[in-house]
């Protein structure tokens, strides 16, 4: 089927049958931008602090909470309103940030002192700060609480941090310049994109050994330029942004083999996939827009016009 009689069908499709909000951070308009579907078009701008990046939704669906790197601090934005109503502490320069399975903390990567900082919500106060390598980014927490890991960008290293503990166990080089990080839905593979390298690492939890080593730039069909930097994982498959490759690729979770690429706009960053699987949303940093894919298919249903720089990406339903 061609992208244009998809486009036509899906028009034709009851509202419920695409209903999904996508929340779209703005490092550049300073925004989190409001894209409804089915007509994938912008509901409204929420403004936040500055260079808003990381984005963590709430264990209810109910709030969803933004990194302002730029002001220090996580902005908290009420989804039924739309709009911010309060700040929590988050340490300097707040990149990504992840939650503890009980949603009770946040682990939050300060990117300028090279830190993991734990941000305990009921007070709203930073509990515990761990050091880490230079320019920390990414940030997973494993299914059972028990891990935390934090990326550092500089130091090409992925951290094992004790959650119960603050104490940081172990430090294991991963390709240049470690971007996203995250776990399996059970805990057994943990996958860490790199981003000039161009390689994900999947190790085996909790034994922190690796399993095997996806390499794009060995791949004759990746595209030029390919980097490797956000990550969706599901049991049935994963996805991971290519950056300045302009495309997202899709991964056998199982073999690890590479399945296809799909194209997308220029400098894909942050990916975010709908509750149901089905669509792919992309954030496209330096063309200033949100590519939506058919995961099925692979056929583009919409490209969305938004300015400024995109970065990360949340779906709900």
């Amino acid at each position: 089927m061609r992208s244009i009689e998809l486009a036509l069908l899906l028009m034709l499709m009851p509202a419920w049958a695409l209903a999904e909000t996508a929340y779209v951070s703005d490092e550049q308009a300073n925004v989190v931008h409001v894209i409804d579907a089915p007509r994938w078009s912008v509901a409204t701008d929420i403004p936040v602090g500055k260079r808003p990046r990381g984005m963590v939704l709430s264990r209810d669906g109910k709030r969803l909470y933004v990194a302002a790197g730029n002001d220090d601090r996580i902005d908290v934005i009420d989804l039924a309103a739309r709009r911010m109503i309060g700040t929590l502490p988050s340490g300097p320069d707040p990149e990504r940030f992840a939650a503890s399975p009980d949603g009770r903390t946040f682990y939050i990567a300060n990117e300028n002192d090279n830190s993991v900082s734990f941000l305990d919500l009921a007070s709203g106060k930073i509990i515990h700060t761990v050091a880490v390598g230079a320019e920390p980014e990414g940030m997973a927490v494993s299914p059972d609480g028990r891990w935390v890991i934090c990326t550092s960008e500089s130091a090409s290293l992925v951290h094992f941090i004790d959650a119960a503990s603050a104490r940081l166990v172990d430090s294991v080089l991963v390709g240049t310049r470690p971007r996203d990080a995250v776990f399996s839905a059970d805990g057994k593979q943990l996958w860490v994109s790199s981003e000039t390298r161009a390689t994900v690492a999947i190790f085996a939890m909790p034994s922190r050994k690796l399993l095997h080593t996806i390499d794009f730039d060995n791949d004759d069909r990746a595209p030029d330029t390919v980097q490797a930097v956000g990550l969706v994982l599901t049991a049935a498959r994963a996805f991971v942004a290519l950056g300045r490759g302009n495309a997202v690729a899709e991964v056998d979770p199982h073999t690890f083999a590479i399945r296809r690429y799909l194209p997308v706009g220029i400098r894909n960053w942050g990916i975010g996939l709908a509750p149901d699987g089905k669509r792919l949303y992309a954030a496209n940093g330096l063309s200033g827009d949100v590519s939506v894919l058919d995961t099925a298919t692979g056929q583009p249903l919409a490209t969305i016009k938004l300015g400024g720089k995109p970065w990360g990406v949340v779906v709900t339903p």
